[in-house]
């Protein structure tokens, strides 16, 4: 009996090695970790634009996978801001966040970049994209340069700079990895490396 429960926990040893092993040189570590924004769960950060089209064809990927997540992750999306544009969509991002609509207009925003050929390259033409979606005017100025929206840009330059991003969409694993197409290879590939970190940060957390 003793030699047989040595084996089991030898293969217990084991699964966590191989399943790293499979990984290894799939993600990049981080130079230093970042804060996340609950430390009682793993967190996985998406870092998009909406401009991007390589972030649009993450979607479909990526928003079933969202669904899969076990209670012990935490999944939050970030906008990019590498200039005046990116500022913009990131803009539209928080201002969708402060007026309750994100799960409504987030999918439509790509759509209309993407699918209908709007640029969406002023703040006109993104408040009139708001009231098309039943968005009131008034409710929109009110919170185009709130300060929750301002803090939610000031984050996310903040945090961009802290991951050392050149580029989207990425995901960031707890604040210690970066993982991207460029990394993985593919995007479904991307979604099994982070699944395979998340396990790694939850064992640990949990002393495993």
């Amino acid at each position: 009996m003793k030699n047989l429960a040595a084996a089991l926990f030898g293969l217990a040893l084991a699964f966590p090695a191989a399943a790293q092993s499979e990984i290894d040189g799939l993600y990049q570590k981080l130079p230093s970790p970042q804060p996340t924004s609950d430390p009682d769960k793993v967190e996985v950060v998406e870092v998009f634009w909406y401009g991007c089209p390589h972030c649009n064809r993450f979607q479909p990927y990526l928003e079933p996978w969202i669904e899969t997540l076990p209670d012990h992750v935490r999944f939050v999306r970030m906008p990019a801001i590498f200039d005046e544009v990116w500022e913009l969509h990131a803009r539209a991002y928080y201002i969708a966040d402060a007026l309750g609509v994100l799960d409504d207009l987030h999918r439509e925003i790509f759509a209309a970049m993407h699918d209908g050929g709007r640029s969406l390259a002023t703040m006109d033409a993104i408040r009139a994209f708001f009231v098309e979606h039943g968005v009131a005017g008034n409710d929109f100025d009110k919170h185009a340069r709130s300060f929750s929206v301002q803090s939610g840009l000031q984050r996310s330059l903040v945090m961009q700079a802290g991951y050392g991003l050149r580029g989207v969409p990425v995901l960031i694993v707890n604040g210690r990895f970066l993982v991207s197409r460029s990394t993985a290879g593919s995007y479904p590939k991307v979604l099994e490396v982070v699944d395979a970190l998340v396990a790694r940060e939850h064992a640990a957390a949990r002393g495993g």
